[in-house]
């Protein structure tokens, strides 16, 4: 049976949704970030958390990728995608021509711009720490506010809805990873997420690692780079290969690239998610 789950809430958000799709009978506990999810994790006070890491429209979340590179104390142990439809709420009675600040997450903000650009030119776009607690701020604020959130919030908490499936493209969809203390155990369909980085530039060198995976017919899901931020121009680069780190020919693949790297970091093998299937924790 599945035990604590931590997800990014409070309850009503996508973040709620995507648990209970992975884990319908685990014990769902809210948090307010995702760095907080994660602690829990790493604290043994959960036994892992949903966390949102990348968005078919805004692209990956930044706060999920640093906490995978920076610390040690958790995996991607599993993923799943889940479409996402975003509603505008406000309280009742509220018109869309009234409304002058709209909250939510910046991801939400992001994914719903041409409508907003569209149908609220003029309002303030205020960050908020999820979907959901953007309900909460519109309920503080000073002026006539809407809310970026799922339909589900609208019913917990009282709200109208002033325009349904506001996203910029009907496709919206974000991936969300299972952190754990460990990854997944082999399933042969798989994929293996790490990170690595150069202590010097030079013309190649990228091209080298990624050389190790083609050599050896080993296909890259994605690869992208964030900031060391230790010093401008320095990245950590983010690959996701097909495979698990145990195949022979991926742990192959990861050994060049460590020799070619000053640092490399697995950060979890796991099952690849496919649309129709039943990812449920046990």
């Amino acid at each position: 049976m599945a035990g604590r789950i931590a997800f990014l809430g409070p309850v009503g958000t996508f973040t709620e949704q995507a648990a209970l799709a992975y884990a319908p009978a685990g014990k769902l506990v809210p948090f307010a970030t995702i760095q907080a999810a994660a602690r829990a994790v790493a604290a043994g006070t959960v036994e892992e958390a949903v966390v949102p890491i990348e968005n078919s429209l805004e692209g990956s979340v930044t706060y999920t990728l640093d906490i995978l590179i920076e610390e040690d104390r958790h995996f991607i142990n599993n993923e799943l995608v889940i479409p996402i439809v975003h509603c505008l709420l406000a309280q009742p009675g509220t018109r869309i021509e009234e409304v002058r600040t709209v909250y939510s997450h910046p991801q939400a903000l992001g994914q719903c711009r041409e409508f907003l650009e569209r149908a609220l030119p003029e309002v303030d776009l205020v960050a908020s720490l999820s979907t959901v607690a953007a309900v909460e701020d519109l309920k503080g604020s000073a002026s006539p506010a809407a809310a970026i959130s799922p339909r589900r919030a609208a019913g917990l908490h009282g709200m109208d809805i002033l325009a349904h499936g506001i996203q910029d493209k009907s496709s919206n969809a974000t991936r969300f990873v299972v952190l754990a203390p460990t990854d997944h155990a082999p399933t042969g369909r798989d994929k293996t997420s790490l990170c690595f980085s150069f202590d010097q530039d030079s013309p190649g060198r990228l091209y080298g690692v990624m050389g190790e995976f083609a050599q050896r017919d080993i296909n890259l899901a994605k690869i992208e780079s964030r900031p060391t931020k230790q010093s401008l121009g320095e990245y950590i680069f983010l690959v996701d290969c097909e495979g698990h780190r145990e195949e022979p020919q991926v742990r192959a693949a990861i050994d060049g690239a460590r020799r070619q790297t000053s640092t490399l970091k697995i950060l979890g093998s796991y099952p690849r998610w496919q649309a129709g299937e039943d990812r449920r924790a046990p």
